[in-house]
């Protein structure tokens, strides 16, 4: 059984322990069809005539902490050139969405207005009424959710919230989410999370993403939440169509959401190599080291 103190967002996981840790919720991740036959090429371009448009994971894909992966920039600009059209999947649920296009911009990536899909916009979508607490980044303004939610942590008596929604797990720790514990076994109720990422990497580990902290919650009060699926929406709602991509970096998490979506799913492996095709049951249709 997961307990909060070993995944404590102020804690790095280590890769061993992230790996136990799918191997305890593999029967919760989203399932994947039978593995075929997979395509190694050396970069992006190397296949980008093969599909109409892309859907890109952010964090681990196209960024990393507060800069541009190597070779990002130049895929994007290529792919605008070529006419081939992309959507962006912001995975940080602690901004809103103009606040995460203007960082993309900041970091030099060429995204307009509409290419960016945000998974906290999905996530304020599922809440029903007023009177949710959300977990969110510190100096969150909550301004885009349409006073149907407050700020959780200013709250003495956690007891009244109609609902939980878990946009980001800046300010969340052990002791808090031993206290949320407490709360939801007193009296159940909804739980919306932002995004099924379980981990980030940071400068000598993994951080705990929403997805991680979800799992906890389910294993410890049996409540089953509510999680945004990847990549939020289709690729016909996304505007793309036709014979679509989704690019990501997570095998267990990003390949079948892309699957379950309609997309055809390639898989940067650059932080683990080819060794990050590690699962039999899942594979992708392309491989790439980076973009």
């Amino acid at each position: 059984m997961m307990t909060a103190p070993t995944i404590a967002a102020c804690d790095l996981l280590s890769p061993d322990r992230l790996r136990a840790v799918r191997r305890a919720i593999r029967d919760r991740l989203p399932p994947a069809p039978p593995p075929g036959p997979i395509r190694q090429a050396a970069c992006l371009m190397e296949v980008a005539d093969d599909y109409d448009g892309f859907l890109f994971d952010d964090d681990g894909v196209l960024t990393e902490g507060d800069e541009a992966r190597p070779g990002a920039v130049a895929c994007l600009a290529a792919l605008r050139a070529m006419g081939r059209p992309f959507r962006v999947l912001a995975t940080d649920a602690g901004c809103a969405p103009q606040a995460a296009l203007a960082r993309f911009r900041r970091l030099g990536l060429d995204l307009r207005d509409g290419e960016v899909l945000s998974a906290r916009t999905a996530a304020l979508s599922m809440l029903g009424g007023r009177g949710w607490g959300a977990i969110t980044a510190p100096g969150d303004a909550l301004a885009d959710a349409g006073g149907r939610v407050h700020d959780l942590l200013a709250d003495r008596d956690w007891s009244t919230a109609r609902g939980i929604v878990f946009l980001s797990p800046a300010r969340w720790d052990a002791a808090l989410q031993d206290r949320l514990v407490a709360c939801l076994r007193a009296r159940p109720r909804p739980v919306v999370v932002a995004g099924p990422d379980l981990t980030a990497p940071r400068a000598g580990g993994l951080s705990a993403l929403p997805g991680l902290w979800a799992h906890d919650l389910q294993e410890r009060t049996g409540i089953v939440p509510h999680v945004v699926a990847k990549p939020c929406r289709t690729p016909r709602a996304a505007g793309l169509g036709g014979r679509v991509a989704m690019v990501g970096d997570v095998l267990h998490v990003d390949v079948p959401g892309g699957m379950a979506a309609g997309c055809h799913t390639i898989l940067v492996t650059g932080r683990g190599g080819p060794g990050a095709i590690c699962d039999g049951a899942i594979a992708p249709d392309v491989v790439l080291p980076s973009l």
